[in-house]
């Protein structure tokens, strides 16, 4: 894989920045792993996270998904738990999701969704679901009474994207066995939402690095004026 990797790595001029077409083009050339590999962006912010008012975390919903099977648990009860079920939830419960994800550390799931009178239950879950980024939040609109939209949602592409502690956002776009236009539209459309959620308390540049890159693979850094345009 090392040789793989470097050979991949020779083919990306370091000293260019790519428009969106060259870039996800030359990714799709450099893909050498033989499973369905990931497109990803790394976002680097001039942002300062130990700022509440500028850390980011949005959702945007990517035009194609993501390629990947999204298993979601729903906490909610009586009619709410018929609308999760109806709407393609894998895991529907209260109490009993709660206790099984304590005592079993059962963690079979990629997004939780809650009604908020549930969030009493979730709460106690804080410090098994927070550290994964799993619990869920109103911002990101998983604590919800909107169960069915939230579920087709998050099933339909919705991904969430937060700062990390360096100021650095990181987001999966899609597989690369998607056409070259699905994996563009996705990176526009996350784009298009990064620059929505610029926080309130930004200073100075708040996007200072666009890169891509599939798994395993090597970076490639994007035009900035060129993806912003």
């Amino acid at each position: 894989m090392a040789k793989k990797f470097i050979d991949a790595q020779k083919k990306v001029d370091e000293s260019k920045l790519y428009t969106i077409p060259e870039a996800v083009k030359l990714a799709k050339e450099l893909v050498y792993t033989k499973f369905d590999s990931t497109l990803e962006i790394a976002v680097r912010t001039g942002l300062e996270t130990k700022h509440a008012d500028q850390q980011v975390r949005n959702t945007v919903v990517l035009p194609h998904g993501t390629g990947k099977k999204v298993k979601v648990l729903v906490f909610a009860v009586g009619d709410k738990a018929k609308e999760a079920q109806t709407s393609g939830a894998d895991y529907i419960g209260a109490e009993d999701m709660a206790e099984k994800i304590k005592k079993e550390n059962w963690m079979d799931f990629d997004v939780v969704i809650a009604t908020p009178d549930m969030m009493k239950i979730v709460g106690q879950l804080g410090k098994v679901l927070g550290p994964r980024g799993l619990m869920p939040n109103p911002k990101t609109g998983t604590v919800t009474f909107e169960v069915a939209k939230a579920v087709k949602d998050v099933k339909a592409g919705k991904i969430e994207f937060r700062t990390e502690k360096a100021g650095i956002i990181h987001a999966p776009l899609g597989k690369m066995s998607f056409t070259q236009q699905q994996l563009e539209e996705n990176l526009k459309a996350f784009i298009e939402a990064l620059v929505r959620a610029k926080p309130t308390g930004a200073k100075g540049a708040y996007i200072k690095g666009l890169t891509l890159s599939t798994t395993m693979g090597p970076a490639i850094r994007l035009n900035l004026a060129s993806a912003m345009a």
